[in-house]
């Protein structure tokens, strides 16, 4: 078996088909506009291809073939074994060109190659399996009635589904989308970000491949414009957005500007990794602290960056972190031997580069702050530490990079209440030995998922995932995202 080096993902770089085009209604086609943009690699600054750049008319053409094929039951009148076995054929073919989507989202989001390959395009495969899996096992209800009466509680397919998701996990966080829509029944609009485009283009062929008919499954690249348009749509059912939360919250005035479509968020966080001095094993937790904001460059929403340490194990744990922190080293992301990445694009780089300038005004540096490897062209940025106050700027806004804010606290009580303190409540972690610590800690934080003494562990699918407050509602994963995809219907059968 041939070992996959650096050479070799280079050489199948090289001569890798990139498509660019969107995908309506079972085709390719080129915007009605004719408009592309270039899509960038964060590697080396490289234009990888000129992607369609789509506006009104395609975001009405691929609306309307999602509804007309929802409205012919091609896929949502499907017996369930018959959707079911259509899916997992499309994760088989996406498992059959595992390289192929893992250099592609490499190359577009800057993302290692290592982690490409074992987490992004496996765990997007799995999820529609999970979801495929899960289609012929889910009845509805029987309902308590008069006896001249049956009461059926049955769940439906909402209809139209629009997904917009991130540049982060762009295969990933888009299959945590159209995996339960497409098993619900739903016809699907996707839009990836403009930063990561390619994956879910080339994604759109394989579930044509698969049989997923004409119309159910769309992809429409472009900037800005196609996500508003669909949130605007009055032919739109349901939007699932994953990004930011000012984006989120325009999303929501957009719905109730038109249909009241369904809208569900997956937004932002600033989650609290607290480590308490009975911390079972300060080594882990140092590394599991480091990879909770170093792990994908730190652009995940659930990114541990802020870091509470007791007073009394500061100076100790800090040791730990830090030297676990230098094991991340931004390096050539084709390399399987690289731990971190490039940052998405020039644009965010800025960003967070502005956030560790404000951070040298108001908190001492412990680690890094420079941006690095500048002659490759790419945007690569070292794992940095600050050790500052939780009111600072750094330790309450997102920033969406490497960037760890380190925050002292005395007590238990200190510590949960600067958690809390925030407008986002996605994640949070606890380390301690104490059984009751760890319970009643994790009830008073408020967020959708609590860790206790590990961070960003249970990746499968049977944990829903979402938050609290300013994160966002609904949940991704587990059957209750199926929630988000149908409606509830109630039909009474008179019998007498």
């Amino acid at each position: 078996m041939e070992k996959k080096t650096l050479a070799y993902w280079q050489d199948k770089a090289a001569t890798l088909s990139i498509e660019g085009r969107a995908f309506i209604d079972g085709a390719y086609r080129d915007a009605y506009s004719g408009r592309t943009f270039d899509c960038v690699s964060p590697i080396d600054a490289r234009v990888l291809a000129s992607v369609a750049d789509c506006g009104a008319a395609d975001v009405d053409a691929a609306v309307a073939a999602a509804r007309r094929a929802f409205d012919a039951q091609v896929w949502a009148g499907l017996n369930p074994r018959a959707r079911k076995s259509v899916l997992l054929r499309w994760a088989a073919l996406m498992r059959e060109h595992l390289d192929e989507l893992a250099l592609l989202e490499t190359l577009d989001a800057g993302k290692p190659i290592g982690d490409t390959t074992t987490v992004d395009v496996p765990g997007a495969a799995y999820c529609v399996q999970w979801f495929a899996e899960a289609i012929d096992k889910i009845g509805g209800e029987v309902a308590p009635a008069d006896h001249h009466l049956v009461g059926l509680v049955t769940r439906e397919p909402i209809g139209v589904v629009a997904a917009v998701v991130p540049w982060n996990f762009p295969i990933l966080m888009a299959s945590w989308k159209f995996g339960p829509a497409l098993a619900a029944g739903n016809s699907v609009v996707l839009k990836p970000s403009e930063k990561s485009p390619l994956t879910a283009i080339r994604v759109a062929q394989l579930a044509h491949e698969a049989g997923i008919p004409a119309g159910v499954f769309n992809v429409l690249p472009g900037g800005g414009e196609p996500g508003k348009l669909l949130a605007l749509h009055r032919d739109v059912d349901c939007l699932a957005f994953t990004g930011s939360t000012g984006v989120g919250k325009q999303i929501m005035q957009y719905a109730g500007q038109s249909n009241l479509k369904r809208v569900w968020l997956e937004l932002g966080g600033k989650s609290p990794n607290i480590v308490l001095p009975d911390c079972p094993d300060l080594d882990r937790a140092a590394n599991a602290a480091a990879s909770a904001i170093f792990y994908n460059m730190g652009e995940m929403c659930t990114a541990g960056s802020r870091l509470l340490v007791h007073r009394d194990i500061k100076d100790v744990f800090l040791a730990k972190l830090v030297e676990a922190a230098r094991q991340y080293v931004p390096g050539n992301p084709l390399d399987p031997k690289t731990s971190m990445g490039a940052i998405v694009d020039k644009i965010q780089l800025e960003r967070v580069l502005s956030y560790i300038e404000a951070g040298r005004k108001e908190a001492k540096l412990l680690l890094g702050g420079d941006r690095v490897n500048e002659s490759s062209g790419g945007f690569y940025l070292q794992p940095t530490v600050f050790d500052t106050h939780h009111d600072s700027k750094i330790a309450r806004e997102e920033i969406f990079g490497p960037v760890l804010s380190v925050i002292t606290f005395s007590t238990i009580d200190e510590a949960v209440r600067i958690a809390n303190d925030t407008d986002y409540g996605l994640a949070a972690a606890v380390w301690t030995a104490n059984l009751t610590h760890a319970h009643d800690i994790a009830r008073r934080l408020r967020a959708g998922t609590v860790w206790v003494n590990c961070y960003d562990e249970g990746g499968d699918m049977n944990f829903p995932f979402g938050g609290f407050k300013e994160s966002g509602n609904g949940r991704d994963k587990s059957l209750h995202a199926l929630e988000k995809y149908t409606e509830l219907k109630s039909t009474l059968v008179r019998l007498r």
